[in-house]
């Protein structure tokens, strides 16, 4: 079926000498996966592959047959263009980051608007702003919602957090309880957004360690989760 879709690029491989494998995650149906055949030696053709640069939005032309193989992209085109996410040594660092983790945590080949626009809307504010030491943090922490297991923050008020059951508690239950700093890092970022979140003071240490914790809530809320390879150069660049 011939369909139109806004899509975010979420990896583009080589594949052999001239073909890419485009991994994409679509408005109308979820995450998609593309054989571009030719397109790194192809001169005339409509795809290009600097339209396929990590969390880049276009607007594709694309066959589904659903079935859980490479599908058939016909068109592209840029449906935003950053000013700085693909300039700026930082934020590109940010976008390895935020895409292995992306590529990691959605799976379904299904729609799902409300997280689609989450992601566009929080691509959107990190290109047009300068201060995003905790960029990531937030980001994570608030796509839990739209992944199933947002932490349950009636309670904020209580000593520990449990990860495995997402809710604050009066008492420790079991390895996975937060308390101390970290409790209250967690307390701060729930109640932010994007352009409050910058104003939460950590240092190197700290927001390593809280970016830890996030991640390992990650693994026990997803299946087969692993912790990205790109996190060692995301450190790097904060270092």
């Amino acid at each position: 079926m011939l369909i139109k879709t806004e899509a975010i690029i979420l990896s583009a491989l080589k594949y052999g000498e001239a073909d890419l494998i485009v991994r994409a995650y679509t408005l109308e149906s979820g995450v998609k996966t593309y054989m571009l055949r030719g397109i790194l030696k192809s001169r005339k053709g409509k795809l290009k592959a600097s339209l396929f640069q990590l969390l880049t939005q276009l607007e594709v032309v694309a066959s589904h047959k659903d079935k859980g193989t490479l599908e058939y992209l016909k068109e592209a085109k840029v449906l935003h263009t950053y000013q700085s996410l693909h300039t700026n040594m930082i934020k590109g660092s940010m976008l390895m980051f935020l895409a292995e983790v992306l590529r990691n945590a959605i799976k379904e080949e299904e729609p799902n608007p409300a997280l689609y626009q989450y992601l566009k809307l929080s691509l959107n504010w990190l290109d047009l702003h300068g201060s995003i030491a905790n960029f990531h943090l937030i980001f994570l922490l608030k796509l839990t919602r739209y992944l199933g297991f947002q932490p349950e923050d009636s309670s904020a008020d209580l000593s520990y957090f449990n990860m495995l059951d997402g809710v604050f508690q009066e008492i420790r239950t079991n390895e996975y309880c937060v308390e101390g700093k970290n409790l209250d890092f967690l307390k701060q970022f729930l109640s932010a957004d994007f352009d409050s979140s910058k104003d939460i003071k950590l240092n190197q240490q700290s927001r390593t360690g809280f970016l830890n914790l996030l991640l390992l809530y990650y693994e026990l809320h997803i299946e087969g989760f692993r912790k990205p390879k790109s996190l060692a150069v995301l450190n790097e660049i904060f270092n």
